[in-house]
């Protein structure tokens, strides 16, 4: 038996052992020591380059050329400085997390920022800590390729990790530019066809290119409840196989590797989508089946995506954890935006807008999603821009843990949100479990309506989210719905044993209790819902249908709130049931007064009193030029659009996109200010002003 002063020593020896021991085990820290390649071991303060297993820190000043395409997985990338992708070689980076974040301290937190930055108004962009794959202007060029593969390591909060999350720094995704990241389909495409006809040249698609085309047969029977709705999908995959020049059809064919399962409709305005998913720039989980990663951009941080690939991402039923997250930036990324990138195979969104305004989200496909696809997602969410994006193939999920508006319940849609103050226009949703468009707010024990709304001065008000109307809704459509195309703050799809009368008195009080202001309308432009259940439900009153065009549907318009609402314009053709069914009431009488002001007239005497919003998404210098492009938004047509006080030229529609060229000397900073007015004269009261850093 040991002595008493024995056995301590033996323990003090134990304990000092077994701490060493975890010393010992803590994963190795290599940062760097000046700027220069990642290949070179000069640049890293351990005298060697980072290796498989290694936290990596790259301090503030220092710019770091990553040059390698390494099987390496490296556990933390954390950026206080520069870390930029090669443009002249291929590269590949492995990690676990990926953290841009001004702190120098390595953290593994892969979800809040440990080291969040203030606003970097007055500074510098190139003071930013910044991950750029691609730069505006300059991405990676298409003989070339970018890819990070995200993996989880054990010791990693798997909730969290893998990931990248900008912490108020910089993060750029730019691949080479296609002209068109989707089109239609020019004539019907049988099951056994090796070819797709397409109007257009599908300019920077090529031979291998991984492409869908979406189904035009919706699911009916029971293989589409719950988590078979994935069995009953016509959506098909294929590759490209070749492209021909202008054929006997008048257009230009997509030759495919193999045959198609399914025939694929398409006639006058109703036909399928073609969509291409291969991007040169690429963000993956490397293990699909098992720990997903997600990506985010927090507050006051800055950068876009454009035409890169995110795929494999998102961790299912968890809140937070998508694909592509702008997470509660409020207006500090105004001027960011994600531009033709293609997002599939996520368990969770494609891309979700979170107390985020005045994004754009354009040319984009989206395919094969759990729970919803483009996600706004709290209901503070105003002046975004979503434009020509294509959600494909959306599967039911659940609902998830604390999620922001306790009562969806992540069925399926394409398209949701719940503040309709922002623009969607020219957006396709097909082959969706639930809905192609669902907007839904309601009030709730768990959740008032009544959201802080950012106003066109910049200050931010408790506003009705139920009642703001659409900045723009014009020229979408659903197809393919198992259930709705279109459903505004109304019921959910029956379930069996369902008392609709019920579900029906609910909606009308819920209508008349939040009732659009007169003269603001819930304006639906040109919508277009075709092979599908229900084309169209409304659950509110004050909607103003200007052009619907419903097609082999069962009902064009289902048990909706009728009152208080205007139609025109409509067709339909080879209903199932009726055009119309059992239409509703929402019970309103309107008083003396409400009469007197107009209060269900709104329709009929729509006005515009809202200001445009202008969003610059490319400041791109050529020697002593700067080729500046954004969009606008209003719910009018604009008269115009002033740049450093010179008229912009709109390039499609009324300065939906726009661009002007600007001097500006070589080897100076430069301020960029882009204001609009509309044609009622509603003048844009804040600007939005950028600034391009001196070369």
């Amino acid at each position: 038996m040991l002595h008493p002063i024995a056995l301590r020593s033996a323990l003090g020896l134990f304990v000092l052992g077994t701490f060493a021991a975890e010393v010992a085990a803590e994963p190795p820290l290599i940062r760097s020591a000046r700027s220069g390649r990642w290949s070179e071991k000069q640049t890293w303060d351990l005298g060697r380059v980072p290796k498989a297993g290694d936290r990596v820190v790259i301090r503030a000043g220092h710019d770091v050329g990553y040059d390698v395409a390494s099987e390496e997985v490296i556990r933390l990338v954390q950026i206080a400085g520069t870390l930029e992708f090669a443009g002249d070689r291929s590269t590949r980076l492995e990690a676990g997390l990926i953290a841009i974040a001004a702190d120098e301290g390595p953290s593994e937190e892969g979800f809040d920022c440990h080291s969040a930055m203030g606003e970097m108004k007055g500074m510098p962009e190139s003071s930013r800590p910044s991950l750029l794959v691609g730069r505006p202007g300059s991405p990676i060029p298409a003989e070339h390729t970018a890819t990070i593969r995200l993996h989880y390591i054990e010791g990693m909060d798997r909730l969290s990790c893998p990931a990248i999350v900008c912490c108020g720094g910089r993060m750029e995704f730019h691949g080479a530019p296609l002209q068109q990241t989707w089109l239609k389909i020019r004539q019907t495409a049988d099951a056994g066809a090796t070819s797709l006809h397409v109007d257009e040249w599908a300019e920077g698609w090529k031979q291998g290119d991984q492409i869908i085309v979406t189904g035009t047969r919706r699911q009916r029977d029971g293989r589409g409840v719950g988590g078979d709705f994935l069995s009953g999908a016509q959506t098909e995959e294929r590759r490209v196989a070749g492209l021909s020049p202008r054929d006997f059809t008048g257009g230009y064919a997509i030759r495919l590797d193999r045959p198609l399962a399914f025939s694929h409709f398409a006639e006058g305005n109703f036909r399928a989508e073609v969509a291409n998913l291969t991007r040169n720039v690429v963000v993956e989980s490397a293990d699909p089946d098992g720990v997903r990663g997600h990506t985010m951009y927090h507050r006051n941080s800055a950068g876009s995506i454009n035409y890169a690939e995110f795929r494999h991402l998102g961790k299912r039923d968890e809140k937070g954890r998508y694909s592509i997250h702008f997470h509660l930036a409020g207006e500090t990324m105004r001027g960011s935006s994600v531009v033709g990138a293609s997002i599939w195979d996520s368990h969770n969104r494609w891309i979700t807008i979170h107390g985020t305004d005045a994004l754009v989200v354009r040319d984009n496909v989206g395919y094969k999603s759990v729970g919803h696809g483009y996600f706004l997602e709290s209901g503070t969410e105003v002046n975004n821009i979503l434009d020509h994006n294509l959600a494909a193939l959306v599967l039911p999920g659940k609902p998830q843990k604390d999620q922001e508006v306790p009562f969806d319940l992540n069925r399926g849609a394409g398209f949701w949100w719940s503040n309709s103050q922002n623009s969607f226009t020219r957006n396709v949703a097909a082959e969706c479990a639930e809905y192609g468009y669902r907007f839904d707010s309601k009030r709730t024990e768990a959740y008032d309506p009544i959201r802080p709304i950012r106003q066109p001065d910049g200050s931010v008000r408790p506003q009705d989210s139920r009642i703001l109307p659409f900045v723009r809704f014009e020229d979408n459509e659903a197809h393919t719905m198992k259930f709705f195309c279109l459903n505004l703050r109304g019921v959910t799809r029956p379930d069996r044993g369902l008392d609709l009368y019920s579900q029906a008195e609910t909606l009308s009080r819920e209508a008349a209790e939040a009732m659009p202001d007169p003269g603001h309308p819930f304006w639906i432009r040109d919508f277009r819902g075709w092979e599908a259940n229900w084309s169209l439900h409304l659950g509110t009153t004050g909607v103003f249908v200007d052009g619907l065009d419903a097609f082999r549907s069962d009902v064009a318009i289902w048990r909706s709130i009728m009152d208080g609402s205007g139609f025109r314009r409509m067709t339909t053709k080879d209903m199932r049931v009726n055009d119309i069914h059992n239409p509703l009431s929402s019970g309103y009488l309107p008083s003396r007064e409400d009469s007197a002001r107009g209060a269900l007239r709104g329709v009929s005497s729509f006005k515009d009193d809202m200001p445009p919003t202008t969003v610059i998404t490319g400041a791109v210098r050529d020697g002593n030029l700067i080729v500046v492009r954004g969009s606008t938004a209003d719910a009018s047509d604009l008269r115009r659009v002033t740049v450093n006080g010179r008229p912009a030229r709109s390039t499609r529609g009324s300065f939906a996109e726009w661009e002007i060229a600007l001097d500006a000397t070589a080897g100076r900073p430069f301020e960029i200010t882009a204001t609009a007015e509309d044609v009622h004269g509603h003048v844009e009261p804040r600007p939005h002003v950028v600034r391009v850093d001196a070369p």
